[in-house]
């Protein structure tokens, strides 16, 4: 069993919230963290027809159990429950009795923010972060950036390309085609492969509109569903007053680095050495990461990005309540003071010596010129913060 960062977090908000929420995408390891943490609880699987059944039929059996805690996996699958939950909630005042997981968050949510709010913790659970999995000496990013991070892809040891191959025919079938009218499937999945291919990169909604023959609003709607279902994320840009023209236009990254190389033919590590998207799904990489240690301390990821109209570019901009940390993503092997260029004209247009890092392509860390450099396995977000603080 590979335990969780997560796990302190949920623990914690089960002592002062009635119930727990936890979502994310589909096989990112809900259920088995639910059940870990809380293995006396009554588990219900509402992917269950049966147990469906139930639920219609005779609620009350099930939250009759709420004082021993109960578990409603797949809660999308039943949404009228949530009324229920709210009354016995309200009714029994009992706290971390709950615990509620669902894969597809637009299915849900609204139906939690309005039956639940303020009497459930809602986290998020993406697959796993590298410090999670067991890494070994001569291992290569590459090989991590394939194989991507979900759960089943470690305790199974799946090969990859056939994993992903039924996890994106699942996703179709189950997710998109249940929610929406996809009159052209191979229509769908010729723009997830467009997306893939702008992992890492400046969206331009138009562009990729005409690529894939639909139009606007059809492309801004699909989007919104890859975010919804996890799938990507859109980092927007950093705003400020800083007497220059910014991109305004957000950047494309797919969650798991794993599923946007099935989508792109990459189908080993090899091949990612030699892709022309390299660094790009090295940053995919990183960015995942990021985005990771801000859900499993359940909090939202407060990042962006910097870049101007005469082409200066930070990956990524950490936002905290006193400054900035601008941070660079290299995926090469070979530390380079070119690595600092735009960090300088940062620190110089806002006229300070930022705390900075770089995070490369080798498995080493060192601190050089108030920037803290890492490896791929060592990215620390907090260490970066705390030095922000301790300059």
């Amino acid at each position: 069993m590979i335990h969780r960062n997560m796990e302190a977090v949920i623990l914690e908000a089960s002592t002062g919230f009635p119930a727990i929420t936890i979502t994310g995408p589909r096989q990112s390891g809900k259920t088995t963290l639910a059940r870990m943490l809380f293995p006396k609880y009554k588990y219900y699987n509402l992917e269950n027809p049966e147990t469906r059944a139930l639920a219609k039929e005779d609620p009350r059996s099930i939250f009759d159990g709420l004082s021993e805690g109960i578990i409603l996996d797949e809660i999308q699958k039943s949404p009228d429950l949530l009324s229920y939950a709210q009354y016995y909630l309200d009714e029994t005042r009992l706290i971390g009795r709950l615990i509620i997981t669902g894969s597809n968050q637009f299915e849900y949510l609204k139906d939690i923010s309005q039956s639940l709010a303020g009497r459930t913790a809602i986290l998020k659970l993406l697959p796993f972060s590298i410090n999670e999995v067991s890494l070994l000496p001569e291992q290569s990013w590459e090989i991590f950036a394939h194989r991507g991070f979900y759960p089943r892809l470690y305790d199974k040891s799946i090969n990859p390309n056939l994993y992903y191959s039924s996890y994106i025919n699942t996703y179709l079938e189950r997710d998109i085609l249940a929610l929406i009218q996809v009159r052209n499937l191979s229509q769908f999945e010729k723009f997830l492969a467009l997306c893939a291919g702008r992992t890492g990169s400046v969206l331009n909604v138009n562009a990729l509109a005409i690529e894939c023959g639909v139009d606007h609003k059809t492309v801004q709607a699909w989007l919104s569903l890859l975010q919804a279902s996890f799938v990507i994320f859109l980092l927007k840009p950093y705003s400020a007053n800083l007497n220059k023209r910014l991109i305004k236009s957000p950047k494309l990254y797919f969650l798991d680095s794993g599923l946007a190389c099935h989508l792109l033919g990459i189908r080993s590590e090899s091949d990612l050495q030699h892709h022309p998207l390299k660094g790009e799904i090295f940053e995919t990489v990183v960015m995942g990461e990021v985005v990771k240690h801000f859900y499993n301390q359940g909090l939202p990821a407060p990042i962006s990005y910097f870049r101007d109209s005469q082409g200066h570019e930070i990956d990524l901009i950490i936002e905290t309540a006193a400054d900035i940390i601008p941070v660079e993503i290299k995926s090469g092997k070979t530390i380079q003071t070119s690595f600092w260029k735009n960090i300088d004209y940062l620190r110089k247009l806002m006229k300070k010596n930022l705390s900075a890092g770089i995070i490369f392509g080798d498995r080493r860390a060192e601190f050089s010129r108030n920037t803290k450099v890492s490896g791929w396995d060592r990215i620390d977000i907090e260490a970066l913060i705390v030095a922000s603080k301790n300059p």
